[in-house]
Protein backbone atom coordinates (compact mmCIF):
# COMPACT_ATOMS: atom_id res chain seq x y z
CA UNK A 1 0.00 0.00 0.00
CA UNK A 2 1.61 3.24 -1.12
CA UNK A 3 2.12 6.15 2.07
CA UNK A 4 0.16 8.66 -0.17
CA UNK A 5 -1.62 8.79 -3.05
CA UNK A 6 -0.79 12.45 -5.23
CA UNK A 7 -3.83 14.65 -5.14
CA UNK A 8 -4.16 16.67 -8.16
CA UNK A 9 -5.58 19.89 -5.23
CA UNK A 10 -2.90 20.33 -2.86
CA UNK A 11 -3.68 22.31 -0.69
CA UNK A 12 -6.66 23.26 2.03
CA UNK A 13 -7.55 26.63 0.28
CA UNK A 14 -7.70 24.93 -3.11
CA UNK A 15 -10.26 22.45 -1.60
CA UNK A 16 -12.48 24.68 -0.46
CA UNK A 17 -12.55 27.09 -3.53
CA UNK A 18 -12.79 23.58 -5.17
CA UNK A 19 -15.67 22.72 -3.23
CA UNK A 20 -17.68 26.55 -3.37
CA UNK A 21 -20.59 25.14 -5.20
CA UNK A 22 -24.07 23.57 -3.56
CA UNK A 23 -22.70 20.31 -4.66
CA UNK A 24 -19.91 20.49 -3.17
CA UNK A 25 -21.11 22.68 0.31
CA UNK A 26 -23.86 19.64 0.40
CA UNK A 27 -21.36 16.90 0.64
CA UNK A 28 -19.12 18.67 3.47
CA UNK A 29 -22.88 19.38 5.11
CA UNK A 30 -22.81 15.62 5.28
CA UNK A 31 -20.97 14.93 7.94
CA UNK A 32 -21.73 12.01 11.04
CA UNK A 33 -21.47 12.92 14.14
CA UNK A 34 -21.46 10.96 17.18
CA UNK A 35 -20.65 12.11 21.07
CA UNK A 36 -19.62 9.70 24.11
CA UNK A 37 -20.26 11.96 27.41
CA UNK A 38 -19.15 10.57 31.07
CA UNK A 39 -20.00 11.72 34.18
CA UNK A 40 -19.89 10.67 38.12
CA UNK A 41 -22.40 9.89 40.04
CA UNK A 42 -22.41 11.75 43.53
CA UNK A 43 -24.31 11.82 46.11
CA UNK A 44 -26.00 14.87 47.83
CA UNK A 45 -23.21 16.28 50.06
CA UNK A 46 -20.66 15.65 46.45
CA UNK A 47 -19.12 12.32 47.26
CA UNK A 48 -18.32 9.33 44.93
CA UNK A 49 -21.94 7.24 44.64
CA UNK A 50 -20.59 3.75 45.34
CA UNK A 51 -24.60 1.99 44.83
CA UNK A 52 -24.86 -0.34 42.13
CA UNK A 53 -25.11 1.42 38.85
CA UNK A 54 -29.32 1.91 39.15
CA UNK A 55 -31.74 -0.44 37.69
CA UNK A 56 -34.27 1.74 36.10
CA UNK A 57 -31.13 2.58 33.75
CA UNK A 58 -30.73 -0.79 32.28
CA UNK A 59 -27.92 -3.02 32.05
CA UNK A 60 -24.62 -1.37 31.48
CA UNK A 61 -23.34 -4.22 29.45
CA UNK A 62 -26.01 -4.28 26.52
CA UNK A 63 -27.75 -0.82 26.72
CA UNK A 64 -27.28 1.29 23.64
CA UNK A 65 -26.87 4.82 25.05
CA UNK A 66 -26.52 4.35 28.52
CA UNK A 67 -23.55 2.43 30.01
CA UNK A 68 -20.66 3.12 32.40
CA UNK A 69 -17.19 2.94 32.06
CA UNK A 70 -14.77 1.79 34.66
CA UNK A 71 -16.81 2.70 37.43
CA UNK A 72 -20.02 2.15 38.81
CA UNK A 73 -20.32 5.57 39.79
CA UNK A 74 -18.85 6.61 35.74
CA UNK A 75 -22.08 6.77 33.29
CA UNK A 76 -21.43 6.94 29.61
CA UNK A 77 -23.90 8.40 27.56
CA UNK A 78 -23.55 7.64 23.94
CA UNK A 79 -25.29 9.17 21.03
CA UNK A 80 -26.71 7.71 18.14
CA UNK A 81 -24.83 8.22 14.83
CA UNK A 82 -26.47 11.99 13.67
CA UNK A 83 -26.13 14.41 10.24
CA UNK A 84 -27.74 17.51 12.47
CA UNK A 85 -26.01 18.74 15.09
CA UNK A 86 -29.33 20.37 16.74
CA UNK A 87 -30.73 16.80 16.69
CA UNK A 88 -27.37 15.19 18.14
CA UNK A 89 -27.46 17.30 21.38
CA UNK A 90 -31.30 16.95 21.65
CA UNK A 91 -30.89 13.22 21.90
CA UNK A 92 -27.40 13.89 24.16
CA UNK A 93 -29.77 16.09 26.40
CA UNK A 94 -32.97 13.53 26.75
CA UNK A 95 -30.60 10.81 27.98
CA UNK A 96 -29.39 13.05 30.55
CA UNK A 97 -32.77 13.52 31.41
CA UNK A 98 -33.96 10.54 31.85
CA UNK A 99 -30.93 9.53 33.72
CA UNK A 100 -31.30 12.21 36.27
CA UNK A 101 -34.93 11.62 36.63
CA UNK A 102 -33.91 8.26 37.81
CA UNK A 103 -31.23 8.76 40.22
CA UNK A 104 -32.90 8.79 43.54
CA UNK A 105 -31.63 12.36 44.15
CA UNK A 106 -27.98 12.33 42.98
CA UNK A 107 -26.44 14.31 40.76
CA UNK A 108 -24.03 14.12 37.74
CA UNK A 109 -20.34 15.63 38.27
CA UNK A 110 -20.28 18.25 35.93
CA UNK A 111 -16.33 18.27 35.36
CA UNK A 112 -13.67 16.10 33.94
CA UNK A 113 -11.36 15.66 37.45
CA UNK A 114 -13.23 13.80 40.15
CA UNK A 115 -15.31 14.57 43.00
CA UNK A 116 -13.64 14.47 46.76
CA UNK A 117 -12.39 10.89 47.06
CA UNK A 118 -11.23 9.88 50.78
CA UNK A 119 -9.99 6.19 49.98
CA UNK A 120 -9.67 5.06 46.45
CA UNK A 121 -10.49 1.88 47.78
CA UNK A 122 -14.45 2.85 48.17
CA UNK A 123 -14.33 3.52 44.35
CA UNK A 124 -16.30 0.82 42.63
CA UNK A 125 -15.46 -0.86 39.92
CA UNK A 126 -18.14 -1.55 36.93
CA UNK A 127 -20.04 -4.58 37.25
CA UNK A 128 -21.03 -6.25 33.92
CA UNK A 129 -22.72 -9.85 35.17
CA UNK A 130 -21.91 -13.54 35.28
CA UNK A 131 -21.46 -13.65 31.21
CA UNK A 132 -17.86 -14.68 30.06
CA UNK A 133 -17.47 -11.27 28.30
CA UNK A 134 -19.61 -9.50 31.20
CA UNK A 135 -16.86 -10.98 33.47
CA UNK A 136 -14.00 -9.89 31.07
CA UNK A 137 -15.23 -6.04 30.92
CA UNK A 138 -14.76 -6.41 34.90
CA UNK A 139 -11.29 -7.56 34.72
CA UNK A 140 -10.14 -5.35 32.27
CA UNK A 141 -11.10 -2.71 34.76
CA UNK A 142 -9.72 -4.97 37.69
CA UNK A 143 -6.23 -5.12 35.48
CA UNK A 144 -6.61 -1.17 35.19
CA UNK A 145 -6.59 -0.58 39.07
CA UNK A 146 -3.60 -3.00 39.70
CA UNK A 147 -1.81 -1.11 37.17
CA UNK A 148 -2.40 2.60 37.37
CA UNK A 149 -4.62 2.83 40.37
CA UNK A 150 -8.73 3.21 40.35
CA UNK A 151 -8.41 7.38 40.45
CA UNK A 152 -7.14 7.69 37.36
CA UNK A 153 -9.97 5.88 36.04
CA UNK A 154 -12.56 8.06 37.19
CA UNK A 155 -11.84 11.14 35.64
CA UNK A 156 -14.19 12.28 32.87
CA UNK A 157 -13.89 13.37 29.40
CA UNK A 158 -16.02 13.91 25.89
CA UNK A 159 -15.51 11.77 22.66
CA UNK A 160 -16.34 13.12 19.72
CA UNK A 161 -17.02 10.49 16.64
CA UNK A 162 -17.07 11.90 13.17
CA UNK A 163 -17.09 10.99 9.56
CA UNK A 164 -17.81 12.45 6.20
CA UNK A 165 -20.16 12.13 3.55
CA UNK A 166 -19.74 9.14 0.66
CA UNK A 167 -20.67 12.03 -1.68
CA UNK A 168 -17.34 13.75 -0.54
CA UNK A 169 -15.30 10.72 -0.37
CA UNK A 170 -16.74 9.89 -4.11
CA UNK A 171 -15.15 14.08 -5.03
CA UNK A 172 -11.75 13.56 -3.42
CA UNK A 173 -11.35 9.65 -4.96
CA UNK A 174 -12.01 11.02 -8.23
CA UNK A 175 -9.33 14.17 -7.95
CA UNK A 176 -6.95 11.55 -6.77
CA UNK A 177 -4.63 9.66 -9.02
CA UNK A 178 -6.65 6.07 -8.42
CA UNK A 179 -3.46 4.34 -7.72
CA UNK A 180 -5.21 3.17 -4.51
CA UNK A 181 -8.52 1.37 -4.10
CA UNK A 182 -11.29 3.64 -2.68
CA UNK A 183 -11.20 1.58 0.57
CA UNK A 184 -7.78 2.14 0.96
CA UNK A 185 -7.87 5.62 -0.62
CA UNK A 186 -10.14 6.96 2.43
CA UNK A 187 -8.00 4.84 5.25
CA UNK A 188 -5.14 6.45 4.12
CA UNK A 189 -7.14 9.97 4.03
CA UNK A 190 -8.42 9.68 6.91
CA UNK A 191 -4.71 8.83 8.35
CA UNK A 192 -3.78 12.29 6.77
CA UNK A 193 -6.01 13.59 8.52
CA UNK A 194 -5.03 11.69 11.98
CA UNK A 195 -1.31 13.22 11.52
CA UNK A 196 -2.56 16.72 10.48
CA UNK A 197 -4.87 16.46 13.82
CA UNK A 198 -1.42 15.48 16.19
CA UNK A 199 0.33 18.34 14.85
CA UNK A 200 -2.61 20.48 15.91
CA UNK A 201 -4.32 18.60 18.94
CA UNK A 202 -2.93 21.50 20.85
CA UNK A 203 -5.70 23.57 19.98
CA UNK A 204 -8.47 21.85 21.71
CA UNK A 205 -6.86 21.74 25.09
CA UNK A 206 -6.32 25.43 24.57
CA UNK A 207 -9.79 26.52 23.75
CA UNK A 208 -11.85 24.03 25.40
CA UNK A 209 -9.53 22.13 28.30
CA UNK A 210 -11.62 22.60 31.41
CA UNK A 211 -9.86 21.37 34.31
CA UNK A 212 -7.23 24.13 35.08
CA UNK A 213 -8.23 23.03 39.03
CA UNK A 214 -8.61 20.30 41.03
CA UNK A 215 -10.00 18.82 44.48
CA UNK A 216 -6.61 18.87 46.47
CA UNK A 217 -8.07 15.18 47.64
CA UNK A 218 -6.58 14.07 43.75
CA UNK A 219 -3.13 14.72 44.72
CA UNK A 220 -3.54 13.13 48.10
CA UNK A 221 -3.74 10.05 46.38
CA UNK A 222 -2.28 10.47 43.05
CA UNK A 223 0.98 12.69 44.61
CA UNK A 224 2.51 15.34 42.25
CA UNK A 225 5.80 17.60 40.90
CA UNK A 226 3.31 20.17 39.41
CA UNK A 227 3.99 23.38 41.07
CA UNK A 228 0.50 23.97 42.73
CA UNK A 229 -0.84 27.09 44.19
CA UNK A 230 -3.79 27.17 46.26
CA UNK A 231 -6.86 29.13 46.77
CA UNK A 232 -7.69 30.79 49.64
CA UNK A 233 -10.62 27.77 49.86
CA UNK A 234 -8.40 25.44 48.78
CA UNK A 235 -8.17 25.13 45.38
CA UNK A 236 -5.44 23.51 43.50
CA UNK A 237 -4.42 24.98 40.61
CA UNK A 238 -1.30 25.92 38.30
CA UNK A 239 -2.42 29.52 36.99
CA UNK A 240 -1.90 28.69 33.08
CA UNK A 241 -3.25 25.34 33.46
CA UNK A 242 -6.19 24.09 30.28
CA UNK A 243 -6.74 20.58 30.53
CA UNK A 244 -5.09 18.86 33.47
CA UNK A 245 -6.92 15.83 32.61
CA UNK A 246 -4.55 15.79 29.97
CA UNK A 247 -1.38 16.35 31.58
CA UNK A 248 0.74 13.44 33.36
CA UNK A 249 -1.99 13.65 36.42
CA UNK A 250 -4.65 11.84 33.75
CA UNK A 251 -4.52 9.28 31.25
CA UNK A 252 -0.67 8.24 30.76
CA UNK A 253 0.83 5.12 31.00
CA UNK A 254 4.43 5.14 31.35
CA UNK A 255 4.99 1.70 29.45
CA UNK A 256 3.23 2.66 26.76
CA UNK A 257 6.09 5.22 25.98
CA UNK A 258 8.01 2.06 24.93
CA UNK A 259 5.46 1.42 21.87
CA UNK A 260 6.36 2.66 18.37
CA UNK A 261 2.45 2.94 16.95
CA UNK A 262 2.74 4.74 13.66
CA UNK A 263 0.01 7.04 12.04
CA UNK A 264 1.40 6.67 8.92
CA UNK A 265 -0.63 4.36 7.48
CA UNK A 266 -3.48 2.12 8.09
CA UNK A 267 -1.13 -1.15 7.81
CA UNK A 268 2.08 0.93 9.80
CA UNK A 269 -0.75 1.32 12.40
CA UNK A 270 -1.84 -2.09 12.74
CA UNK A 271 1.48 -3.52 12.70
CA UNK A 272 2.29 -1.38 16.05
CA UNK A 273 -1.08 -2.37 17.96
CA UNK A 274 -0.33 -6.08 16.99
CA UNK A 275 2.99 -5.59 18.24
CA UNK A 276 1.81 -3.84 21.23
CA UNK A 277 -0.67 -6.10 22.53
CA UNK A 278 1.69 -8.85 22.06
CA UNK A 279 4.32 -7.07 24.13
CA UNK A 280 5.68 -8.02 27.57
CA UNK A 281 5.93 -6.12 30.59
CA UNK A 282 8.38 -7.03 33.78
CA UNK A 283 6.50 -4.07 35.56
CA UNK A 284 2.95 -5.88 35.05
CA UNK A 285 4.22 -8.83 34.87
CA UNK A 286 5.20 -8.26 38.88
CA UNK A 287 1.12 -8.09 39.34
CA UNK A 288 0.56 -11.26 38.16
CA UNK A 289 -2.38 -12.18 36.13
CA UNK A 290 -4.28 -15.43 37.81
CA UNK A 291 -2.67 -15.47 41.91
CA UNK A 292 -4.22 -18.51 44.03
CA UNK A 293 -6.83 -19.13 41.67
CA UNK A 294 -8.27 -15.19 41.40
CA UNK A 295 -7.15 -13.02 38.13
CA UNK A 296 -6.20 -9.97 38.48
CA UNK A 297 -5.89 -8.52 34.91
CA UNK A 298 -5.94 -10.45 31.24
CA UNK A 299 -2.30 -10.87 30.66
CA UNK A 300 0.64 -8.80 31.91
CA UNK A 301 1.43 -7.17 28.34
CA UNK A 302 1.91 -3.48 28.29
CA UNK A 303 -1.87 -3.42 26.65
CA UNK A 304 -4.37 -6.00 28.18
CA UNK A 305 -6.59 -5.18 25.03
CA UNK A 306 -6.68 -2.54 22.28
CA UNK A 307 -8.41 0.18 23.81
CA UNK A 308 -5.99 0.30 26.62
CA UNK A 309 -3.99 2.84 24.32
CA UNK A 310 -3.83 6.17 24.98
CA UNK A 311 -4.17 8.18 22.46
CA UNK A 312 -5.95 11.79 21.95
CA UNK A 313 -7.11 10.44 18.56
CA UNK A 314 -8.20 6.90 17.06
CA UNK A 315 -8.84 5.44 14.09
CA UNK A 316 -12.25 3.47 14.28
CA UNK A 317 -14.77 1.35 12.22
CA UNK A 318 -18.31 -0.26 13.51
CA UNK A 319 -17.00 -3.95 14.73
CA UNK A 320 -19.24 -6.96 14.12
CA UNK A 321 -19.71 -9.76 16.82
CA UNK A 322 -16.63 -10.96 18.51
CA UNK A 323 -14.45 -8.51 16.34
CA UNK A 324 -11.14 -6.54 17.68
CA UNK A 325 -11.24 -2.72 16.80
CA UNK A 326 -7.88 -3.76 14.47
CA UNK A 327 -9.42 -6.82 13.54
CA UNK A 328 -12.26 -4.65 12.16
CA UNK A 329 -10.05 -1.55 10.61
CA UNK A 330 -8.17 -4.76 8.53
CA UNK A 331 -11.45 -6.25 7.02
CA UNK A 332 -12.35 -2.73 5.89
CA UNK A 333 -10.83 0.32 6.99
CA UNK A 334 -11.04 3.27 8.48
CA UNK A 335 -14.86 4.36 8.72
CA UNK A 336 -14.42 7.45 10.98
CA UNK A 337 -12.36 8.83 13.43
CA UNK A 338 -12.63 9.61 17.66
CA UNK A 339 -11.77 12.73 18.92
CA UNK A 340 -10.65 11.89 22.71
CA UNK A 341 -9.13 15.41 23.88
CA UNK A 342 -12.08 17.13 24.65
CA UNK A 343 -12.97 17.65 28.73
CA UNK A 344 -16.22 17.97 29.90
CA UNK A 345 -17.70 21.90 29.63
CA UNK A 346 -18.81 22.46 32.89
CA UNK A 347 -20.68 25.29 30.83
CA UNK A 348 -22.98 22.68 29.84
CA UNK A 349 -25.72 20.11 31.64
CA UNK A 350 -24.73 17.67 28.59
CA UNK A 351 -20.68 18.55 28.59
CA UNK A 352 -20.75 19.92 25.02
CA UNK A 353 -22.97 22.54 23.67
CA UNK A 354 -22.86 22.85 19.59
CA UNK A 355 -20.51 25.69 19.11
CA UNK A 356 -17.95 23.53 19.90
CA UNK A 357 -19.00 20.79 17.46
CA UNK A 358 -19.41 23.42 14.58
CA UNK A 359 -15.70 24.35 15.54
CA UNK A 360 -14.23 20.32 15.61
CA UNK A 361 -16.06 20.82 12.34
CA UNK A 362 -14.26 22.78 10.52
CA UNK A 363 -11.05 21.98 12.35
CA UNK A 364 -11.81 18.36 11.49
CA UNK A 365 -12.37 19.04 7.85
CA UNK A 366 -9.17 21.31 7.73
CA UNK A 367 -7.14 18.30 9.06
CA UNK A 368 -8.44 16.22 6.22
CA UNK A 369 -8.02 18.63 3.41
CA UNK A 370 -4.87 19.73 4.26
CA UNK A 371 -1.42 18.20 2.86
CA UNK A 372 -0.70 15.87 5.60
CA UNK A 373 3.15 14.47 4.94
CA UNK A 374 4.41 11.28 6.69
CA UNK A 375 5.51 11.78 10.67
CA UNK A 376 8.92 10.95 12.26
CA UNK A 377 10.22 10.24 15.78
CA UNK A 378 11.86 13.86 15.82
CA UNK A 379 7.88 15.36 15.34
CA UNK A 380 6.18 13.16 17.84
CA UNK A 381 8.46 14.36 20.46
CA UNK A 382 7.37 18.11 18.87
CA UNK A 383 4.20 17.35 19.15
CA UNK A 384 4.28 15.97 22.33
CA UNK A 385 6.16 18.73 23.84
CA UNK A 386 3.59 21.54 22.71
CA UNK A 387 0.43 19.33 23.80
CA UNK A 388 2.30 19.43 27.37
CA UNK A 389 2.88 23.23 27.35
CA UNK A 390 -0.79 23.94 26.29
CA UNK A 391 -2.31 21.78 28.85
CA UNK A 392 -0.09 23.00 31.77
CA UNK A 393 0.18 26.28 30.51
CA UNK A 394 -1.86 27.44 27.87
CA UNK A 395 -3.00 30.75 28.48
CA UNK A 396 0.18 32.02 29.59
CA UNK A 397 1.01 34.98 27.77
CA UNK A 398 3.72 34.93 25.22
CA UNK A 399 3.93 31.34 25.02
CA UNK A 400 6.03 29.33 22.24
CA UNK A 401 5.58 26.47 20.89
CA UNK A 402 7.58 24.77 18.13
CA UNK A 403 6.40 24.10 14.54
CA UNK A 404 8.27 21.81 12.06
CA UNK A 405 11.30 23.03 14.73
CA UNK A 406 10.83 26.39 14.22
CA UNK A 407 9.40 28.60 17.36
CA UNK A 408 6.56 30.45 17.19
CA UNK A 409 3.86 31.92 19.44
CA UNK A 410 0.52 29.63 20.08
CA UNK A 411 -1.38 33.59 19.48
CA UNK A 412 0.59 33.70 15.90
CA UNK A 413 -0.11 29.67 15.01
CA UNK A 414 -3.53 30.01 16.46
CA UNK A 415 -4.34 33.29 14.87
CA UNK A 416 -3.29 31.76 11.40
CA UNK A 417 -5.54 28.85 11.91
CA UNK A 418 -8.45 30.66 12.36
CA UNK A 419 -8.08 32.93 9.44
CA UNK A 420 -7.63 29.65 7.11
CA UNK A 421 -10.95 28.64 8.67
CA UNK A 422 -13.29 31.10 7.66
CA UNK A 423 -13.97 30.51 4.26
CA UNK A 424 -14.80 26.97 5.08
CA UNK A 425 -17.21 28.72 7.58
CA UNK A 426 -18.48 31.11 5.01
CA UNK A 427 -19.07 27.99 2.48
CA UNK A 428 -21.05 25.81 5.25
CA UNK A 429 -22.98 28.56 6.12
CA UNK A 430 -24.35 29.37 2.21
CA UNK A 431 -25.34 32.72 3.53
CA UNK A 432 -23.41 35.83 5.82
CA UNK A 433 -23.10 35.63 9.78
CA UNK A 434 -23.94 32.16 9.59
CA UNK A 435 -23.67 29.41 12.74
CA UNK A 436 -20.51 28.19 11.46
CA UNK A 437 -18.98 31.72 11.27
CA UNK A 438 -20.59 32.49 14.77
CA UNK A 439 -19.01 30.04 15.93
CA UNK A 440 -15.66 30.93 14.75
CA UNK A 441 -15.87 34.13 15.74
CA UNK A 442 -17.00 33.14 19.75
CA UNK A 443 -13.26 31.28 19.44
CA UNK A 444 -11.62 33.09 17.52
CA UNK A 445 -12.03 35.50 20.65
CA UNK A 446 -9.89 33.56 22.88
CA UNK A 447 -6.75 34.11 20.89
CA UNK A 448 -5.92 37.12 22.11
CA UNK A 449 -7.76 36.92 25.23
CA UNK A 450 -7.07 33.73 27.08
CA UNK A 451 -9.61 34.43 30.06
CA UNK A 452 -12.02 33.70 27.07
CA UNK A 453 -11.13 29.82 27.03
CA UNK A 454 -12.92 27.42 29.14
CA UNK A 455 -10.25 27.11 31.60
CA UNK A 456 -9.74 30.62 31.66
CA UNK A 457 -13.72 31.43 32.61
CA UNK A 458 -13.49 28.88 35.63
CA UNK A 459 -10.48 30.36 36.62
CA UNK A 460 -12.38 34.03 36.71
CA UNK A 461 -15.71 32.82 38.44
CA UNK A 462 -13.65 30.76 41.14
CA UNK A 463 -11.36 33.81 41.57
CA UNK A 464 -14.72 36.78 41.55
CA UNK A 465 -16.81 34.26 43.75
CA UNK A 466 -14.17 33.84 45.61
CA UNK A 467 -14.89 30.47 46.06
CA UNK A 468 -13.48 26.99 46.86
CA UNK A 469 -13.68 24.88 43.08
CA UNK A 470 -15.27 21.77 44.83
CA UNK A 471 -18.17 24.15 46.15
CA UNK A 472 -18.53 26.10 42.39
CA UNK A 473 -18.86 22.64 40.70
CA UNK A 474 -21.46 21.06 43.08
CA UNK A 475 -23.18 24.09 42.54
CA UNK A 476 -23.62 23.81 38.65
CA UNK A 477 -24.63 20.23 39.78
CA UNK A 478 -27.38 21.47 41.45
CA UNK A 479 -28.39 23.78 38.96
CA UNK A 480 -28.30 20.77 35.99
CA UNK A 481 -29.82 18.45 38.36
CA UNK A 482 -33.06 20.79 38.01
CA UNK A 483 -32.44 21.51 35.17
CA UNK A 484 -33.31 17.97 33.52
CA UNK A 485 -35.57 17.00 36.18
CA UNK A 486 -37.76 19.33 34.98
CA UNK A 487 -36.92 19.15 30.98
CA UNK A 488 -40.15 17.80 29.46
CA UNK A 489 -39.75 14.33 28.25
CA UNK A 490 -42.34 13.42 25.99
CA UNK A 491 -44.29 9.98 26.91
CA UNK A 492 -43.21 8.20 23.85
CA UNK A 493 -39.62 9.32 24.81
CA UNK A 494 -39.77 7.49 28.23
CA UNK A 495 -41.69 4.39 27.37
CA UNK A 496 -38.14 4.43 24.58
CA UNK A 497 -36.30 4.33 27.82
CA UNK A 498 -38.12 2.29 29.57
CA UNK A 499 -38.42 -0.28 27.33
CA UNK A 500 -34.69 -0.40 25.81
CA UNK A 501 -33.83 -0.60 29.52
CA UNK A 502 -36.23 -3.67 30.09
CA UNK A 503 -34.59 -5.01 27.37
CA UNK A 504 -31.05 -4.79 27.86
CA UNK A 505 -31.33 -6.43 31.19
CA UNK A 506 -33.04 -9.55 28.97
CA UNK A 507 -30.63 -9.52 27.20
CA UNK A 508 -28.02 -9.55 29.32
CA UNK A 509 -29.66 -12.32 31.02
CA UNK A 510 -29.40 -14.54 28.13
CA UNK A 511 -25.70 -13.82 27.65
CA UNK A 512 -25.44 -15.25 31.34
CA UNK A 513 -27.30 -18.38 30.39
CA UNK A 514 -24.80 -19.39 27.70
CA UNK A 515 -22.31 -20.23 30.62
CA UNK A 516 -18.93 -21.61 29.45
CA UNK A 517 -15.53 -22.00 31.03
CA UNK A 518 -14.10 -18.59 31.53
CA UNK A 519 -10.45 -19.30 31.24
CA UNK A 520 -10.93 -20.90 27.92
CA UNK A 521 -13.19 -18.13 26.81
CA UNK A 522 -10.25 -15.56 27.80
CA UNK A 523 -7.36 -18.09 26.44
CA UNK A 524 -9.48 -17.54 23.03
CA UNK A 525 -10.37 -14.22 22.89
CA UNK A 526 -6.41 -13.62 23.23
CA UNK A 527 -5.27 -15.95 20.70
CA UNK A 528 -7.57 -14.65 17.96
Amino acid sequence: MQLLEKNTLDSFSQWVDQLSNEQGRQALLGMLRGVEREALRIDKDGYLATDPHPQALGSALTHSRITTDYSEALLEFITPVETNIDKLLEGLTKTHAYTVQNLDGQQLWPVSMPCYVGDTKDIPIAQYGSSNVGKMKTLYRQGLTYRYGALMQIISGVHFNFSVSQTLWDTLYEQSDKSLSRCDFVSERYFGMIRNYRRLVWVLPYLFGASPALCGSFIKNRPSDLPFEKTGKGTLYLPYATSLRMSDLGYTNKEQEKLSISYNSLSEYLAGMHEAIKMPSAKFAEIGVKVDGQYRQLNDYVLQIENEFYSPIRAKRVSLKNEKPSQSLARAGVEYIEVRALDVNPFSPIGIEASQIRFLDLFLLYCLLSPSAASDDTESQEIAANLKSVVLEGRKPGLMLSKNEQPISLQSWLSDLMAELKPLAVLLDGKPEGEYQLALMTWERAVDQPEATISGQIMQQIFEQETDHGYWVMGLAKQYEEQMKAYPLAQTDIDEYMAEAKSSISAQKELEKSGGDFDQFLKSYMES
